[in-house]
């Protein structure tokens, strides 16, 4: 089970999320994110992941692109946070690949 609150701030919105990300409720938060990101910039998004207990592969991936489209996740646990950096690495291995494929850097 997952738990998504969506809360509006000024400026932007934070998306809380308390327990499994996993199976079904992954295409539940992607549904819940297409609609957030419908009226405001997935860069004024914040995604709080503090009460997260286990995330798949797929969650894992839906993450990765809601960082990629500019979203801040944020956790505090062992787990979640090893998980937001393997995201953020794998990230910015593909923007270091996309410019070396480009001619940038």
């Amino acid at each position: 089970m997952l738990r998504i609150s969506v809360t509006t701030r000024s400026g932007g919105a934070t998306v809380t999320l308390e327990g499994r990300l996993a199976g079904p409720w992954v295409d539940e938060l992607a549904r819940c994110w297409t609609s957030v990101t419908a009226v405001r910039d997935a860069q004024s998004v914040r995604v709080e992941l503090e009460a997260v207990t286990f995330i798949d592969s797929a969650g894992k991936a839906l993450l990765r692109t809601m960082h990629e489209q500019g979203a801040a996740l944020l956790a505090s646990g062992c787990m979640t946070r090893a998980i937001l950096e393997e995201i953020g690495t794998k990230s910015r291995e593909r923007r270091s690949r996309g410019a070396e494929k480009d001619g940038g850097d």
